[in-house]
């Protein structure tokens, strides 16, 4: 998303270890390690009180104020989109040689002449982008005449272009037949989230989650703002790696604060919306790009009311989870009392005191055993190493499809707004499907399905003819809606698969792999250059390879969060089942 999901959709790495994790509502219980009596054979599961107990049988699990958190923070997770802006202020612009013989000096000349064919050769798309005839030394014509005796047999390339369209930097700063360059646009903004990563994750753990959000939405608006005065191509680039490394945490700041407070219950329709979130903000930019087509006040358009987020320090309650494990237990009191008052229910001392007060460690007569760190736990469990293996492969499938989708939606036809909306727009029913079907049938039926489904669309659209458009444009939207289904399914996945402790170092590892997808994605449409169908191919051959490796995984619906390396072993057990009261 967003990216996502700017953003899309990212979680910070490199966690001390007395953090709650990122998202989801998980509760914290990294740092207590059970203490095992040998006389006693009960669940591994069993749990003293915790916030999502607390939440499930006092505050309840989505009341009032979390649907106020929910409605605030959306507005942020909209404007995370706007760092996508690229599709359209580095779009690709048809283009082709200026002929300074016939009297064009201006790139921004008539792009059609009726002498063309005299002095550009043509190609299967109309006239050729890059060459043209080379000029017989002495012989000139004008802007209305331009006979072919002017122009040689052999063919030079451009030493100048006329372009369609002045909106867009490849006018600003001439380059035409630059494609890998022009591209390059979305390659760094993608490599800014992935070095966002730890930068937000510092801010997030140090000094909490709203702080986060507010800072990282200020960096997405100054330096989005001084991207619409670049002087050149380099400036342009330059603040787009600088937006995206300090701006797009803004996602995942947001997305925690909309999970973190709700039930378990309530987790994955949240998940959903936030993703649903990043959609509208995806289609309010194809809008805004449509209305506003200079790309300078474009930009300035999409990021100056972003500046009002500034705000949410003053409106938005510190997260209690982030507040607890920080022992911050009287600030964190005032926001549950503040939570109960706003939900019109009641807190009990009893689960107040639990709060406040963590049980201490067991003391025990024998040491107690160093935590062997993420690294060493990894290499000794067979079956976290397998995990550890294969869900950053489904992020990259996922990044690279999502993605790349959005990216290339923009050459199905002349009409690049409306395409980039449609794509976009048709992320949240697939969103809100995997909401449908994630209880029901389960993660691995809705994630191995997704990858599936849009596999086969993506293979699909590239041996459709280029005349049937109605056809081509549908296939790829619901190649679109399958991995829209995927992308808000994997993070809840992901995070059920892995123990407490290691959770958002493990869930954030898979997020910064899975920056590859991303990273390469916005490089596709240069391989049509070879081929049409190459980037929706490529799409189709990452879906069935991740589709089989979700299916080598247990199935979490209806298992307790593992806290322990041994509970995230035992799921797929019957042991790992939560039992109904």
């Amino acid at each position: 998303m967003g990216s996502y999901m700017g953003g899309c959709c990212s979680l910070e790495p490199h966690q001390p270890r007395r953090v709650p994790p990122p998202s989801l509502g998980i509760p914290n219980m990294a740092d207590r390690k059970p203490s095992v009596d040998p006389a006693r054979k009960g669940s591994a599961f069993d749990q003293p009180i915790d916030l999502d107990h607390v939440l499930i049988n006092e505050l309840g699990q989505f009341g009032l104020f979390q649907l106020r958190n929910i409605l605030l923070v959306a507005i942020p997770i909209i404007m995370s989109a706007f760092m996508s802006e690229f599709v359209f202020s580095a779009a690709a612009i048809p283009h082709r040689c200026r002929i300074p013989e016939c009297g064009e000096v201006e790139k921004s000349t008539n792009y059609d002449r009726e002498w063309l064919a005299n002095a550009i050769p043509e190609s299967d798309s109309g006239f050729a982008s890059c060459e043209r005839f080379a000029p017989v030394t002495g012989i000139n014509g004008t802007l209305d005449y331009c006979p072919p005796n002017i122009f040689q047999t052999n063919t030079i390339e451009c030493d100048g272009f006329i372009y369609t369209r002045d909106n867009s930097v490849v006018f600003d700063f001439d380059l035409g037949c630059q494609e890998w360059l022009r591209a390059l646009a979305g390659t760094l903004s993608s490599v800014g989230t992935l070095l966002v990563l730890p930068i937000t994750g510092y801010v997030s753990d140090r000094f909490g989650r709203r702080m986060a959000l507010v800072i990282s939405v200020f960096n997405l608006a100054l330096f989005g703002l001084i991207k619409a005065f670049s002087v050149n191509y380099v400036m342009y680039l330059a603040f787009q790696v600088i937006q995206t490394t300090l701006g797009a945490g803004t996602f995942s700041s947001a997305y925690i604060f909309a999970t973190e407070f709700v039930g378990p219950k309530y987790r994955v329709i949240t998940s959903a919306t936030c993703s649903s979130m990043f959609a509208v903000g995806q289609v309010v930019l194809g809008g805004i790009a449509w209305l506003v087509q200079p790309w300078r006040y474009m930009i300035m358009t999409l990021h100056i009311p972003c500046f009002l987020i500034v705000s949410y320090y003053w409106l938005l309650s510190e997260s209690v989870r982030w507040l607890l494990s920080k022992r911050k237990f009287d600030e964190a009191r005032r926001v549950l009392e503040k939570a109960a008052h706003v939900n019109k229910r009641e807190i009990s001392q009893k689960s107040m005191n639990a709060l406040m007060r963590p049980p201490a460690a067991v003391a025990t007569a024998e040491p107690v055993e160093a935590d062997p760190g993420v690294l060493r736990t990894i290499i000794k469990s067979p079956i976290l190493l397998r995990r550890v293996c294969t869900t950053p492969i489904w992020w990259i499938t996922t990044t690279f499809v999502y993605y790349g989708l959005s990216i290339n939606s923009a050459s199905l036809s002349d009409t690049i707004y409306l395409n980039y909306i449609l794509t976009c727009a048709i992320e949240i029913p697939g969103f809100y499907t995997a909401v449908l079907i994630l209880d029901r049938v389960g993660r691995k039926p809705t994630l191995s399905g997704g990858f599936f489904f849009s596999a086969l669309c993506n293979i699909a659209f590239a041996f459709i003819p280029n005349d049937m458009t109605v056809l081509r444009l549908i296939i790829f939207l619901l190649g679109k809606f399958g991995i829209s289904m995927v992308f808000t399914s994997l993070y809840l996945f992901t995070s059920e698969l892995y123990p407490t402790q290691y959770r958002h170092s493990l869930l954030a590892f898979s997020s910064m792999i899975g920056r590859i997808g991303s990273i390469t994605a916005p490089l596709t449409p240069a391989l049509m250059e070879y081929w049409h169908g190459i980037p929706t191919v490529m799409f189709g051959a990452m879906g069935f390879l991740s589709g089989v490796l979700i299916l080598t995984q247990p199935e979490t619906l209806g298992t307790k969060m593992p806290n322990t390396l041994a509970e995230a072993e035992a799921l797929g057990t019957p042991q790992s089942k939560i039992q109904s009261n």
